[in-house]
């Protein structure tokens, strides 16, 4: 929000001697984000005068058409002849009053003007557009014309207002009251202790039965709706240079009259306004949902297909504009054409001035992809009780400045609604901030912010209705603190009770991240939310329970309404975006929490904010929560190993992605296997399923390997991308995170090697398992070294798995005969269960 401190000036009487800077310290110990304050004209430096064109000579030969002109500007050049001036412009004629800046001036940006010859003539000067006064767009593109009467040679320095200081204040989402010039001034005025010239103290008609018909038919999504007219507009008039400057200064472009002043009226009391042109306008004006498929063309021009949701604005015809958003093409108001004697022009308008849920608003223009003032404004929040007050002062304004005619008839409409009310102890603040306010400093504090305050210990608040952010007692706290200022809060630190440290739940976490870094994997922090196309650029079964997402209500991106069920999708972006900058040798992880919603939806219960929940409260919370377990996954891509003088390296394969579980299951102290698998985003042959065993019964809790080919080109992955996933909850659960001493033994290990020959389906793991039980309590350690395939030597379809089995007791030294007895049992039991021949 744009502040000029002139206009900030109006309704509060600062000291002469306060600047721009001394206002933004006092706003921002206030609680507000003044950003900057900018200095408009302070590198200006006159003579800059009004002129009027006396002659205009078209100069021939040149690329671009050129003026020869003489203006008058009365004694401002101290001879009173006319200026000789060359100018490019063609946008003003014989008689117009314009800008002249003569030499020996300085425009905004360091140009300074003197006497030049130029296109075989001297121009002793410049005639101005907005632009080179650094006044912001006004619409022309051209050199600015003055009204008729303005006075010649007067000083157009001070006619412009083109010295003058621009606040600009970062709002956040809970104050709009302080998106108008009416909600700073209000908190200007508390910040300096001065009274407060509150624009919106008019004098405004009731509703009677003579106004425009208007009917609401959700008053849910419009409690209240203002229509006054106006008649007999004329359609010369223009907008007033005061007014003008002002809407450039808080940023907005004049348009026309009418346009105009719904604007500064907006700027001024933060209600949006809309004017329709009255004879556009067939019927009654009415307000109600639009049905599904429903169109409208916006002020925009563009054609926008309603939703069910939206709120709209219509007459007889059907919707003449969004509620809250932007009014509708056909009932634009018009502006005048000179060159048609006032053809087409708006000469009678509508002022609607109504109160549009906040929600509803915000979902329409999210919806739409269309924010605009208006919708800014209702979607943090509007003053109800200043619709009547805006209406009259655009009444009042269009009477002032277009010669309209004001109707008799007053249209209000209006849902009932009580104001809201708040209890708090007195000494509420006090505890909250750790510092004593006493009573009287409380209840002065919030009057200043237009409560009303009843009550000793305990007060009974009523809220002003421009501020619905304040809801419960700690909203009226804060608002306390903040005026009394946070700088003069306490600096305490905290005393943490002994004993607390990390839960056993986030040493973990840590300890697995600190793992996979050892490993050369790096952490990347995606957002958790996605869209469901997602699964089946994944190949997910259409059946697949990670199909069942959250959707949020009221979503970032309507690209990506539904919470993660999985981390792949937020790592494969990560990687995707990271090799298309020229990173080619990638290895991340992330640890994260996937959602899974209930069978049974629940809704969430709002839990008291005067005393801590009870555990039961807290439980019920919970249960209507989705389910949220932690996940851990990598990916991986390019070169695993560097090439170098030690070798030539080797790029990250389905192995890489396998072992970063073993990593991650060697951290959780679980036993985790593994099997061929075949799942969604993975390759089916170089896919490994993981498990672990929980409660007797084996579990699947995630998978390994390399990405599928039609995977890795529709996501635009590098090729032989890699990945893992693990719930890591389920490795929690059944893993064992006691330290384990290694067991050291005085006796030596007896070694013994066996090649296996099975088919080459059969998984390795499944022979090594069989080795393993066979082998029985003497074996220590069993390690696949080597797999060899030659159809000659092997026959076709068949694979040799060369292990060395390492045998130990703890009492006794073994001899031959006893580890050849386990290696010939774990044999016999290998190729009972997988058909394995020992290799001669």
């Amino acid at each position: 929000m744009r502040v000029p401190l002139s206009w900030l000036r109006e309704y509060v009487d600062l000291p002469a001697t306060e600047t721009g800077r001394d206002v933004q310290a006092k706003l921002i110990s206030a609680g507000l984000e003044v950003e900057t304050v900018e200095h408009l004209g302070a590198d200006l430096k006159g003579p800059l005068v009004v002129g009027q064109v006396l002659t205009i000579e078209e100069l021939e030969g040149f690329k671009k058409p050129i003026r020869f002109c003489t203006v008058d500007v009365g004694r401002a050049n101290g001879t009173g002849e006319p200026q000789e001036i060359v100018c490019g412009a063609r946008n003003f004629s014989v008689g117009d009053k314009v800008v002249v800046v003569l030499p020996g001036a300085t425009l905004p940006g360091g140009f300074s003007i003197s006497a030049r010859k130029t296109y075989g003539k001297t121009s002793h000067g410049m005639i101005c557009s907005s632009d080179e006064l650094g006044m912001g767009d006004d619409g022309t593109h051209g050199i600015i014309v003055l009204p008729p009467e303005t006075e010649v040679g007067k000083d157009a320095i001070e006619l412009l207002e083109l010295v003058d200081e621009v606040l600009d204040i970062a709002v956040t989402a809970n104050r709009g009251d302080c998106l108008s010039i009416r909600g700073v001034a209000r908190e200007t005025a508390i910040a300096y202790g001065l009274p407060l010239r509150d624009p919106a103290l008019l004098d405004v008609p009731g509703p009677n039965a003579y106004g425009y018909p208007v009917k609401v038919s959700d008053p849910a999504g419009c409690d209240r709706f203002t229509a006054r007219t106006v008649t007999g507009l004329s359609p010369e008039a223009r907008s007033p240079i005061w007014l003008q400057r002002r809407l450039q200064k808080v940023g907005m472009r004049p348009i026309s009259l009418a346009v105009d002043v719904t604007n500064y009226v907006m700027m001024e009391l933060g209600q949006p306004l809309h004017a329709y042109d009255r004879h556009q306008v067939q019927g009654t004006i009415g307000v109600r949902r639009a049905q599904e498929g429903e169109k409208i063309v916006t002020l925009d021009g563009v054609e926008r297909k309603l939703h069910a949701e939206d709120l709209v604005i219509t007459d007889d015809r059907g919707p003449i504009g969004l509620a809250g958003v932007m009014g509708g093409a056909d009932t634009e108001i018009a502006d005048h054409d000179p060159s048609e004697e006032g053809a087409g022009a708006t000469t009678d308008v509508i002022i609607e001035a109504a109160h549009f849920d906040q929600v509803s608003v915000a979902r329409t223009a999210r919806r739409h992809k269309l924010s605009s003032e208006a919708s800014r404004r209702f979607e943090r929040g509007v003053d109800p009780q200043a619709a009547a007050a805006a209406a009259q002062r655009t009444v009042d304004l269009l009477v002032l400045l277009a010669g309209g005619t004001a109707e008799a008839g007053v249209t209000e409409v209006i849902a009932p609604s009580a104001p809201h009310t708040i209890t708090v102890a007195a000494d509420h603040p006090d505890k909250v901030a750790g510092v004593t306010y006493g009573r009287e400093t409380v209840v002065r504090r919030l009057q200043e912010v237009g409560c009303d305050v009843y009550g000793q210990d305990e007060l009974i608040v009523t809220v002003p209705s421009w501020r619905p952010d304040l809801t419960d007692a700690n909203d009226l706290a804060e608002e306390v603190i903040r005026l009394e200022g946070y700088e003069n809060l306490p600096s305490t630190l905290p005393r943490p009770p002994a004993g607390r440290g990390l839960t056993a739940r986030q040493r973990l976490h840590r300890r697995i991240g600190r793992a996979l870094a050892g490993a050369g994997y790096v952490e990347a922090l995606n957002y958790p939310f996605v869209s469901e196309q997602v699964f089946d650029q994944l190949g997910l079964e259409a059946d697949d329970p990670a199909r069942r997402v959250v959707k949020l209500a009221n979503p970032l991106s309507d690209e990506e309404p539904a919470l993660r069920t999985s981390l792949l999708p937020g790592l494969l972006a990560a990687l995707r975006r990271n090799d298309g900058r020229g990173s080619h040798d990638l290895a991340l992880f992330e640890t994260g929490l996937v959602f899974q919603p209930r069978d049974a939806a629940k809704v969430a219960a709002n839990l008291p904010v005067d005393r801590r929940p009870s555990p039961d409260d807290i439980a019920a919370l919970n249960a209507a929560l989705p389910d949220q377990p932690r996940h851990v996954a990598v990916v991986l891509a390019g070169a695993r190993e560097q090439a170098g003088w030690w070798g030539k390296g080797r790029p990250a394969d389905w192995a890489d992605a396998v072992e970063a579980a073993r990593t991650v299951a060697r951290e959780a102290g679980a036993e985790l296997r593994m099997r061929k698998g075949q799942y969604g985003p993975w390759h089916p042959g170089r896919c490994a399923e993981l498990t672990v065993t929980v409660d007797g019964a084996e579990r699947v809790v995630g998978h390994a390997g390399e990405l599928h080919p039609r995977v890795v080109k529709t996501l635009g992955l590098p090729a032989r991308a890699c990945a893992m996933e693990l719930d890591l909850d389920v490795l929690e659960r059944v893993g064992d995170t006691v330290p384990q001493a290694p067991s050291i033994s005085t006796f030596p290990v007896a070694t013994q090697d066996v090649a296996l020959v099975v088919d080459a389906f059969v998984p390795a793991a499944d022979v090594e398992a069989a080795l393993r039980e066979g082998a029985g309590e003497l074996l220590e350690s069993i390690r696949l070294f080597d797999v060899y395939e030659n159809a000659e030597q092997l026959g076709e379809g068949r694979k040799s798995l060369a292990y060395a089995l390492r045998f130990r007791a703890d009492d006794r030294t073994l001899t031959v005969d006893e580890a050849s007895a386990a290696r010939e049992t774990a044999v016999a039991l290998a190729a009972e269960r997988t058909g394995a021949v020992l290799r001669g």
